[in-house]
């Protein structure tokens, strides 16, 4: 059975207080009781009611207490305590006299002017911010009065300027009638959009709120931004307005998480006493999240005390302001940069579209920004290594010892011997050619000269995340003869529009491996950039077998391209490998001869070592 309603939530609270003389009537908790059954705006908590009333009304203890204020408070516990619900109160209030609702009286125009000044605060901001606060959300029935008022000393105002803060942080009371008439003018007459659906207990009746195609002036333009600031005393209906254009994703909301009140609460009296229930009659459903604010309260877009979210709107606001051109910026260095000329033209093109659909529009700092035209960039290309970045200045070369450098490069490269004399090197970044050419003899010596004499070798790139391609061909010759010069790939540049072809070098620090002797490269999915560019070339000319995991697919080593004034940078890849034979490896990663887990890949490769070399022993 369901936990009784009353009676053991308020034994539970009495304790020690003593039961005089019974001085309410018997009735009161079943009173109390149905009220609840037919008014309470969520029926579906209300399973189990009956045997609760049942339970309660069969004990009357509890009815015992005389203080009236005393029962109200255990009786106040009971209903909240059974619904979860804290916005259900019971009072005991003698000298009660329900309000009585009052018509607005016709006024003449100079009192409506006074009335709407005081009511409503209009300012424009610096940079052209319209500034907008409204303390109590207004009817249906008054807006048809004071329309054209309204219009004229306010709202006429605000049409101009190039973005709009509603200040709701003060906004306590409100009709609900007035919802569709500040959604509708701050959204598109076409379509009418599904806002809120209001469910009514007492008439078990749903009634859709829609945005009205047709209203007195014009409406705010969608494409101007619209921060709605909000604090912990934002109640009632002033919640729903925020909610409703958050779910439309027509505003941002800006400041602390509201009351979580309710759309309507009634406040009806229990029977022939002087004890009042208080209770949500009505709640509100949201068409788009299929959720409520009511309870819970609307969680902020960007949350900060109510003291400072106007401060952080003007900032959000300025910050929009810079994102056409900071996206038009973007769409152009791509389309003049990205290494494959059509798909940067492509994407280009589709980022400005997500401009114009205001997919943009909801950005709220340039963290945000960079991050979203990040994933952008990413779904629009395929391509990882199309995203923003950071302008990290290079560091001024160091100078080091030649002890340093010894112990450096033993510390970058790893190298064994396996049985049957099977060279194994690792390395996990290609260096720059220029910055590798001082220190090559110093490779040669510590790190080459232990595996030049074997008699096959496996380069490990596994954990190799890619580095520099102009020391590229320089390290692809040390696998070919040097009796002949081959060309290993075309690269072309996309900003200078030139091909450079890459071929093998004469001349070389040590000894070559030579192209007689076998040699297979392991790879994994984080095998990347550089590294990928080399096990395409060694695997195109057939130089290598390749063991393990396909390539990570990334690209050639972007360059880094300042986006105007805003200090947001992004990372294109401007060159590509050859494609007369097909695609080459950015986007889609090397694909190995045989294919093997990363960590099983070297076992695989020794496997086939060991038995080809091994036999011929």
């Amino acid at each position: 059975m369901a936990k009784t309603l009353f009676l053991v939530a308020s034994l539970l609270l009495l304790g020690n207080v003593s039961f005089l003389h019974a001085s309410f009537p018997p009735s009161l908790i079943e009173d109390l009781a149905k009220i609840v059954m037919n008014n309470y705006c969520s029926p579906e908590k209300l399973v189990g009611m009956k045997e609760d009333i049942a339970a309660a009304t069969s004990n009357t203890e509890v009815l015992d207490i005389s203080d009236g204020e005393l029962l109200a408070d255990v009786l106040s516990n009971g209903v909240q305590t059974t619904l979860s619900d804290p916005r259900l109160t019971v009072s005991y209030e003698p000298n009660y006299i329900p309000a009585v609702h009052q018509e607005m009286p016709p006024l003449p125009p100079e009192q409506l002017v006074t009335i709407l000044q005081t009511s409503i605060k209009l300012d424009i901001l610096e940079g052209n911010i319209g500034y907008l606060r409204i303390d109590h959300i207004l009817g249906e029935e008054v807006a048809e009065k004071v329309g054209p008022l309204l219009v004229d000393l306010v709202w006429n105002k605000i049409l101009p300027t190039s973005a709009l803060i509603f200040d709701l942080r003060y906004t306590g009371s409100g009709d609900i009638s007035g919802i569709p008439y500040i959604v509708s003018y701050l959204t598109e007459a076409e379509p009418v959009i599904h806002i809120d659906s209001i469910y009514d207990r007492p008439s078990n009746t749903t009634t859709k709120l829609m945005s009205m195609s047709t209203l007195l002036g014009e409406r705010y333009s969608v494409t101007k931004p619209l921060i709605v600031l909000t604090s912990k005393n934002t109640k009632g209906i002033s919640e729903d307005v925020a909610y409703c254009l958050q779910s439309l994703k027509r505003a941002t909301i800006v400041g602390e998480k509201t009351a979580g009140g309710s759309v309507k609460v009634d406040k009806l009296k229990v029977g022939d006493t002087d004890f009042y229930v208080k209770l949500p009659t009505a709640k509100s459903i949201n068409p788009i999240t299929g959720s409520t604010w009511e309870l819970t309260g609307v969680t902020p877009d960007v949350e900060v005390g109510a003291e400072d979210a106007l401060a952080t709107a003007i900032r959000i606001i300025n910050l929009q302001a810079q994102v056409p051109g900071i996206i038009e910026e973007s769409a152009s260095l791509i389309a003049n940069n990205y290494a494959f000329e059509s798909v940067g033209a492509d994407v280009a093109e589709k980022l400005r579209e997500l401009l114009a659909n205001g997919e943009f529009s909801r950005v709220v700092c340039k963290q945000c920004l960079e991050t979203k035209l990040s994933a952008d960039l990413k779904t629009l290309s395929g391509d990882k290594s199309l995203k923003t970045t950071t302008n990290t200045p290079a560091l001024p070369p160091l100078e080091y010892s030649p002890e340093m450098y010894i112990e450096l490069i033993k510390i970058s490269f790893h190298t064994d011997v396996f049985e049957n004399n099977i060279g194994y090197l690792r390395f996990d970044m290609f260096g720059d050619f220029e910055e590798v050419k001082p220190i090559a003899q110093i490779i040669v010596e510590h790190i080459w000269n232990k595996v030049v004499n074997t008699k096959a070798m496996i380069i490990d790139l596994r954990n190799n995340l890619g580095g520099s391609t102009t020391a590229i061909a320089g390290f692809c010759s040390y696998f070919f003869d040097g009796d002949k010069e081959i060309l290993l790939d075309k690269l072309y540049d996309r900003p200078s529009g030139t091909t450079t072809e890459l071929r093998t070098l004469d001349e070389l620090s040590g000894v070559r491996y030579g192209s007689k002797k076998s040699l297979i490269i392991l790879t994994s999915k984080a095998t990347a950039g550089a590294a990928e560019e080399f096990v395409y070339i060694m695997k195109k000319l057939g130089r290598a077998m390749v063991i393990g995991e396909t390539t990570a697919g990334g690209s050639h080593p972007p360059k880094v391209f300042p986006v105007g004034e805003s200090n947001i940078f992004l990372s294109i890849p401007t060159v590509h490998s050859e494609t007369s034979a097909g695609p080459a490896w950015e986007g889609v990663g090397v694909t190995p001869h045989i294919p093997a887990a990363a960590d099983a890949a070297l076992e695989v490769a020794k496997g086939i070592f060991n038995k080809h070399i091994g036999g011929q022993q």
